[in-house]
């Protein structure tokens, strides 16, 4: 199924409300939803037309059937093995954020070129040397990479890892990477996402 992307991440944002009142409420409708993340009840009905699940006239929604209809919509048990690159302060902050496995996200290593870093482990995860990761992607199956360096490297890995064999680079570096057609990129925005957020006149 192709779902756009902004549906996605509604999806993911209901799904961390259902997780929030799973234990204290049976049923929740969407217009409490629609009010809790502050848009319009209709969106958030149109939004649930991809899930494999209905609500009932006047109760709503059974919060742990819809919550598993998200789960399976979104393939969070499916699980993704996945490589940091980069050890600073944001890789391994990402490291540490166990509830990526609730997700389907497995963090299995962190690269990086600082040799004061490598050989080093970040909650379980070791940090190898960047010229492991072709030897280490093909050993186990890791096309997935989550992009945590400087901006003034970023571009240079990126296509390091491509030539590696990775195929999805998750970017949270500040640049616009230049790789080849079969690598997909998604780039985290934190900045833009900043600056939508205090330029918007409803906050």
């Amino acid at each position: 199924m192709n779902i756009p992307a902004k549906v996605i991440n509604r999806l993911a944002l209901y799904h961390f409300i259902l997780e929030d009142v799973r234990e204290e409420e049976q049923y929740i409708s969407s217009s409490k939803i629609a009010q809790l993340l502050n848009i319009d009840n209709s969106q958030v009905r149109k939004d649930f037309k991809y899930l494999d699940n209905s609500g009932k006239c006047r109760v709503g929604y059974e919060v742990k059937r819809l919550k598993q209809a998200i789960e399976v919509c979104l393939g969070f048990k499916q699980k993704k093995d996945a490589f940091i690159i980069g050890a600073g302060n944001l890789g391994s902050a990402l490291a540490k954020y166990d509830s990526f496995k609730d997700y389907g996200l497995n963090i299995l290593a962190m690269f990086d070129n600082d040799p004061a870093k490598v050989g080093t482990t970040i909650n379980d995860k070791e940090v190898f040397d960047i010229t492991k990761v072709g030897n280490l992607a093909r050993r186990l199956n890791v096309d997935i990479a989550i992009l945590t360096v400087p901006r003034d490297y970023a571009k240079n890995v990126a296509m390091y890892l491509a030539g590696a064999g990775i195929k999805y680079i998750w970017n949270f570096a500040p640049c616009i990477l230049d790789v080849p057609d079969d690598v997909k990129v998604w780039n985290e925005n934190l900045i833009g996402s900043f600056l939508q957020f205090t330029n918007n006149d409803e906050v």
